[in-house]
């Protein structure tokens, strides 16, 4: 069987175009930039002398001088705890499998070893934790590539990304130097897309990927052989009645009638291999039950702990819910917000699949269970994340996402009580830039709704800002937002806070637990931004970058000497964005963030 292989895509990263003159093979390399998604946060960087064509390395024909000595790299710089992806987005034809090469070589200049990576296609795991040291012999700016080929169905739209790692090093980057993508023939040797017989807009979008790491020049009849080798196996696996796990267990189905067959989405898992990680839905799994139905704990066949979120047969949120969960999703990539692994729509069947979190939810931890108490200096952290969550769901793109159901019950903890906010089944986009709101029906938690929303039904990036300013009360008095069993002028949490507010008696709502083990200074900032979050007007409430900045600003009073006047005075403007939270801004549209700052001062100007 002969394959024959056609250039989609020759990019080098840098930004700089790459001439014939300047390529032993008289290839041309396009710039990345007309290809990048996002670029607000990127660097572009070069370093030719860097380059070391080592023995063993791949050799000038693999790809020039001038494409190894130049990168795109992400700049995680001002956090490094920032969990990112730089992506790049290609039109190609679907019905094809196509082979991607990465090129890699380390120009930064610090240890190589320091440099780990997670690489994807359309969201599906390539490469996991990639440390690019172990790949070179830790030998700084010797190149290498990587191989990688997947069959694209779908809508015809590859994307690329390569982002930061946090299991390994103290400095997450990632970086990216050359990339080729090739389509290959299919079985009778076409090229043409109208000789695949695949109706692009109804087929399946899941990919598969088989993975090469290359060190070593080779040849390409040494790439041809191999891509053989992927279509005898695709075509043998075709007729097997299960598929094995490919690339972080991602199943392919024959089952056409998916509901994201016109859309970008992935991850699709057959519900047969749903039903074998949670025991055929077992109730001794079951770990949370929410208004879509039951989350249970399961187990991937590789060992990956998941959560499986089951819609219920009655349940009210439905299909659309389903789909807006699953889409919201597969968009964002970010340390604050719960990960997509997959999903599920066989036999009526709806289905998501994220990551498991160790520790539950944030109202779990509040009240109503035999957890241990969280401290005042966790519950600040808690607050930090989930704000970070949120900001950027609100400054990620030209248009905002709108969660609609921020509560405590939908702010999950890690293993390391890091928190990810989740559930994104009402998620809305916001208003466009000549908009004020979105006109729509009231959907939420009671108790956590915005009254202007309620009554008027305009959507905003506001009624998030209400619901997390209950939830910060919510952490600090250590009860429901709604208590029937208390005394009337108390059942409402935000009622009971502004009564004793007025009354100069705030401290009353406190956690007992907290009481005396907390800095008063910490506690004032706190509440201070919590009061003005609840505000019964929109205008007058802050925004979540706001609200971001005063939280760390609160944590900065904790942690430091009572009545420091140096926090005090660094705390004085929240239009000053700490150092701490500017990492999180990457991959967001800072023109978003630049008008947030605006507005806040024409608040303080009137």
């Amino acid at each position: 069987m002969t394959q024959a292989l056609q250039t989609v895509a020759r990019v080098n990263m840098g930004n700089q175009t790459v001439s014939p003159d300047n390529d032993t093979l008289w290839r041309l390399w396009n710039p990345d930039g007309t290809f990048m998604k996002h670029n607000n946060l990127v660097r572009f960087v070069s370093n030719i002398s860097a380059v070391n064509y080592t023995s063993g390395s791949p050799a000038f024909d693999i790809a020039p001088l001038s494409v190894y000595g130049t990168a795109t790299k992400l700049d995680t710089e001002s956090d490094p705890g920032a969990l990112l992806n730089n992506t790049w987005s290609f039109n190609v034809d679907p019905g094809f499998s196509y082979l991607v090469r990465f090129h890699f070589c380390d120009i930064i200049e610090r240890p190589p070893s320091e440099l780990i990576l997670n690489i994807y296609l359309n969201s599906m795991s390539v490469a996991k934790d990639l440390k690019l040291g172990d790949q070179m012999s830790n030998i700084w700016g010797a190149p290498f590539y990587l191989d990688a080929i997947t069959k694209l169905n779908g809508n015809g739209i590859l994307n690329v990304s390569v982002g930061t790692s946090l299991a390994f090093g103290a400095y997450p980057e990632s970086i990216l130097n050359g990339l080729e993508i090739l389509k290959i023939s299919n079985s009778n040797g076409n090229l043409d897309e109208g000789g695949t017989g695949v109706n692009s807009s109804n087929s399946n979008s899941n990919s598969k990927i088989l993975v090469i790491v290359v060190v070593s020049s080779g040849g390409l009849c040494v790439l041809i052989l191999l891509c053989c080798v992927f279509f005898v196996i695709t075509r043998r696996n075709r007729r097997k009645r299960n598929e094995e796990y490919l690339s972080a267990n991602v199943h392919k189905t024959n089952d056409e009638n998916t509901l994201f067959s016109r859309s970008k989405i992935g991850y699709r898992f057959p519900l047969g291999a749903v039903l074998e990680a949670t025991d055929k839905f077992s109730e001794s799994l079951v770990i949370g039950i929410g208004g879509f139905g039951k989350v249970y704990k399961g187990i991937l066949s590789d060992g990956t702990i998941v959560a499986v979120k089951r819609g219920a047969p009655q349940s009210l949120q439905g299909v659309s819910e389903f789909q807006t969960e699953v889409e919201m999703l597969s968009q964002f990539r970010h340390r604050h917000l719960v990960s997509l692994i997959g999903y599920c729509d066989e036999k009526n069947e709806l289905i998501i699949i994220y990551e498991y979190m160790e520790n539950g939810t944030l109202k779990n931890h509040l009240y109503g269970s035999d957890l241990p108490k969280l401290k005042w200096k966790q519950r600040l952290e808690i607050s930090i994340g989930s704000a970070r969550g949120l900001h950027y769901l609100h400054t990620s793109s030209h248009l905002a996402i709108i969660h609609r159901d921020v509560k405590s019950a939908n702010i999950l903890l890690d293993e390391n009580m890091m928190a990810k906010v989740a559930d994104f089944g009402l998620s809305k986009t916001g208003p466009a830039v000549d908009q004020t709101h979105v006109s729509t029906a009231v959907k939420g938690s009671f108790g956590y709704l915005d009254p202007e929303y309620m009554t008027r039904q305009q959507l905003t990036e506001k009624s998030d800002v209400y619901s997390f300013g209950v939830v910060m009360f919510e952490i600090l008095c250590g009860r429901p937002v709604i208590d029937p069993s208390r005394p009337r002028g108390m059942v409402s949490l935000v009622e009971w806070v502004n009564e004793m507010r007025k009354r100069g008696e705030l401290e009353k709502v406190f956690d007992p637990f907290l009481v005396g083990k907390m800095k008063m200074e910490s506690v004032k900032k706190y509440v201070e931004i919590g009061e003005k979050c609840i505000a019964e007007q929109g205008v007058d409430r802050p925004t979540m970058g706001d609200v971001l900045w005063n939280l760390e600003c609160a944590l900065q009073l904790e942690g430091s000497v009572v009545n420091s006047p140096k926090v005090e005075n660094d705390c004085v403007s929240s239009n000053v964005f700490s150092e701490g939270s500017v990492g999180d801004f990457a991959g967001v549209s800072m023109s978003r963030v630049f008008s947030e700052m605006v507005k806040g001062e024409e608040r303080e100007m009137r």
